[in-house]
Order: structure tokens, then sequence, then C-alpha cells
């Protein structure tokens, strides 16, 4: 006879915090959001913490060099998605190792003889304004110019009008060579009243440009995710068919961390790419893998030797595997069962194996809920996505601005590895996954800082400046469907633009 779990399957929407008392120490600013990535023993430290509880989903929508960049400065870490070739994937890697704080590759590159109209089509595509312009259009060629907004007026300019009539040619331009330091580069900007500065090769040829706003931004970001180099850290995701030729690959690029991409991870293949991992490189690669709903998985993977282990199947806003195969288990039960699993196998090995809540976060607050609830991190897809930084395209629709974003189970990223069962099959015999637009929403920095922001007041709401503390303090209740309504506005009008009213002042 089959097993039944006991009670009901819960999401993070049903459940609530319970204030706790709060000191006058219990501000946001004293708050640590410092948390293991990788397993540590007892009375050790984790090889790799990250300074915010976020990493990025493995996904082609999701994490690309930019978006990897973007988090690592903020403090998180990204995995650059691998349902593409080896090669591809580790020169990703290799791109945000390389990359130079402040010294910025252009994604936005012209050619002389395109037309103003393709300068604002590329513009509403990326969102910027500045834009090099190189003999061949891309971002290593000659430099011949560059255009900003103040070189063209949209509602005068003739749209057909040739970038080479209206850019700043490159003889106007002051540039810095391959070899400035960011010190030398922004003390040219400021000297020169500049606010773009193009960085160019010996022989003319752009390297990268430096902005004078990314001086502000890079002073504020003191928890920037860095490995002992001062390089900026990144992951990588792998399957469990051609691990033997990715992961060596990703490994001399530089990934700091490898995740096994997989929808679901109990099973014998995920055990096998772990021991292959540990015979041919020891502890010394760092690799996490899952997905796993119950405690039954997480002390399977535990013991093939994951470094940390996610947790969700079918919670995810783009995944349909729930209503394709029925498989999965709700998001907040499949974190608490995990979390005490992972919390006996500490007590019986003295190892401590963090936990990633992976799918089913669609507000703000179910973030504090998965870590009050035992997450050591959250990977996050759908939250990513709507980023300036992720690499899908930005669109309208009815006259809105959204991101492309698809799972890995759809039909457009064809990723049949991660739901590969094993023999000789290939392909998606049926999609796990849609393709879909999620809301626009700005700079990844801009909304990191304020969706944590706001775990950090309920954490001093709960008495707790750090997530260690949050567990052992949080108070948590499940909600009633009624209890839900009442916890947003209700009984009331909501003001809109679009009304008209009318006023009767009193004489």
């Amino acid at each position: 006879m089959a097993k039944f779990f006991e009670g009901e399957s819960h999401t993070f929407s049903e459940y609530l915090l319970v204030p706790g008392y709060s000191s006058a120490e219990n501000i946001p600013a004293n708050v640590s959001l410092k948390t293991p990535l990788v397993k540590f023993k007892r009375g050790e430290k984790s090889a790799i913490e990250l300074n915010i509880p976020m990493v990025s989903a493995v996904m082609q929508s999701v994490s690309g060099p930019r978006l990897a960049i973007a988090l690592a400065q903020q403090g998180g870490i990204a995995f650059i998605y691998g349902s593409q070739s080896a090669e591809d994937e580790a020169q990703m890697v290799r791109e945000v190792k390389s990359y130079k704080a402040g010294f910025v590759v252009s994604d936005s590159t012209l050619t002389p003889e395109m037309t103003l109209g393709e300068v604002l089509d590329l513009k509403e595509k990326t969102g910027h304004s500045t834009m090099p312009v190189t003999d061949d259009g891309t971002s290593r060629g000659k430099l011949v110019g560059i255009v900003t907004s103040r070189d063209y007026r949209p509602s005068r300019d003739d749209r057909s009008k040739l970038v080479s009539e209206f850019m700043t040619p490159a003889d106007k331009l002051i540039t810095a060579a391959e070899d400035t330091t960011l010190k030398e580069a922004n003390d040219i900007i400021w000297d020169n009243k500049l606010n773009t500065l193009p960085i160019v090769d010996k022989n003319g040829h752009l390297v990268s440009l430096v902005f004078r706003k990314d001086y502000d931004s890079h002073k504020s970001a003191p928890d920037e995710l860095l490995d002992d180099s001062k390089r900026y850290m990144v992951g990588a995701g792998i399957n469990t068919r051609d691990y033997e030729t990715r992961v060596p690959l990703l490994v001399e690029a530089g990934a700091d961390v490898l995740c096994i991409d997989s929808s679901e991870g109990y099973s014998e293949w995920q055990k096998r790419t772990l021991e292959w991992v540990r015979a041919t490189y020891g502890d010394s690669v760092k690799i996490g893998a899952g997905n796993v709903v119950d405690a039954e998985g997480f002390r399977f993977l535990a013991e093939a030797g994951a470094d940390f282990i996610k947790i969700g199947i079918g919670g995810g806003s783009i995944c349909i595997t729930r209503e394709q195969k029925g498989i999965g288990r709700g998001q907040a039960t499949s974190v608490i069962d995990v979390a005490r699993a992972r919390d006996q196998y500490f007590e019986e090995t003295g190892v401590y194996i963090p936990i990633c809540s992976d799918g089913g976060i669609v507000y703000d607050y179910h973030m504090t809920l998965a870590l009050a609830m035992g997450s050591d991190f959250m990977m996050l897809g759908r939250y990513f996505a709507r980023f300036d930084e992720s690499p899908s395209d930005r669109v309208i629709v009815n006259g809105s601005y959204m991101k492309e974003y698809w799972g890995e189970g759809s039909a457009r990223a064809r990723n049949w590895q991660r739901y590969d069962l094993g023999g000789n099959k290939r392909g998606l015999s049926f999609v796990e996954g849609v393709d879909s637009y999620v809301p626009y929403a700005g700079p990844l920095k801009d909304g990191v800082e304020a969706s944590l922001l706001k775990v950090k007041s309920t954490m001093c709401n709960c008495g707790a400046l750090d997530i260690p503390e949050l567990r052992d303090k949080a108070k948590i209740t499940l909600v009633s469907s009624t209890s839900i309504v009442e916890g947003g506005a209700h009984d009331v009008l909501l003001k809109d633009s679009n009304q008209q009213v009318s006023y009767n002042f009193r004489s």
C-alpha cells in the first residue's frame, strides 16, 4: 500500500510570522544576512559564504554573465545555465571571472552605417542610452565614435539618419589605455567632466567602458561576493549526462561552485555524478544537488556527497510538473521537512549541509518565511528574470514593459537533460514548463535592496539579527483562507487614476 504523509501539503502563503520581542538593537542596519553556501563540519566555517541568501536559477532566461556580475556585486551568486554547449557555458563563467569591476563590456554596440531608428530600437531593448560605435559593430572592434542621448532628438530627427552623421567621432573623444586602473579611469572622468570613458588597446580597439554613474554604485556595494583573487564568484549548472567533459571545462574556467540541475534529485544518476566529482576532485570542487521534497531525499543526497541540497518540485512560476505528472509537494511543507532532516543529520554526523528553497517564492515575505522555516538560502528564477541584467528581451505587452521568461522544461528551452530519466532516449517527451512574460522591474540592485530591506525589517520584528537567530526565535502560524483575505486591502474602494471623482466642498 502507498505511504501517506500525515496532514496537508502547504505553501508559503498559508503561513504568517508572529512578532516576537524586539530590543533597541533590532533595526535593519544591524541585521546580517550572511549564510553558508556549502557544507562544513561542526566548529568550522563554510568554504563559501554568501553575503545575502539569494542565488539565481540555472535557467536560460535568468542566469547569464551580466546577471551573475550584478548579483555578485550584491553579495549573492548566479548559476550559469547548463542547457548550452559545455564550451559556451565555460566561456560565460570565464567572462564573469575576468570581469574588472567598473569596466563594462558593451552589449549595445553600433556601426556607422546603422540608422537612428536602429539606435532607438536597441535603446528600447537594452535600456542603454550610451552606445559605442565600432567599425564592425562588435564590443572589441576598432572604436570610431560614441552615441549618447544628447546626440539626437527622436521627435525631430529622421529615423533613417545614419549614425555616422550624429555620433561623436573617435578623434574628439577622450580615451584611456587598456592598462588603466579603475582609480585612474575615475580620475580622468572627474578631471575632464566626462560621463563615459572608453578604454582602448594599443590598436584603437574598444576594450570596455567606464561610467561616472558606476563610481557611486561600486562604492555602495560593501557586500560584493569575491574570491581570494578579488574576482566575482560565480556558479555553473551541470547535468547527469555529460559531466565528465563539462565539469573539467567549468573548473578550468574558474567556476566557484557547481549545481546538478535536475527536476528530481532522488536518483541514481545524481549519485553517480556526485561520486565521479568526488573521485576526480575530492572536496576541492563544491557541488550542490537536488531537487528533493522530503527527509528521505535529503538523506540520500547527503550521503552521496552533496555540498548543498535544493528543495522543491513543481513550485516554480513557470513549472507545470505537478500538473503534468502529479509529482511534487507544497514548498513550505517540503522546506520544514527537509530542514528537520538537515538538523538531525548535523546532530548525528557533525556535518552541516545547507539547504536551498528553490521555487514557490511569490512575494518578498515568502523569503523571510523560507529562511525562518530552515532554508539557508533561496534559488530564484522569476524574481531575477524581471531585471535589466537577465538575458531575455524587454518587450511591450498591452502597453506595459515586460521581460520574456521561459522554463527549462518548455519547448523553447528544450533542456531534456534536466528531466532525464536515463536510458538511450534523448529529447523532451512532453513539456514541464511554459513560455511567458514577467513584469519588468528595472535594475537588479534596486530590486534586491528593496526586497532584503523587507526581510531585515521582518527579522527585527521577530527579534533576530541573523538567519540562525531567526530560525531559533521565529513563531509561525497557519492561516485560514479568510485570514489571507483580511491580510490585504479590503472593504475599501482603492483609488484609480481613471476614476472620476467629484468633491462636494462645504461652504
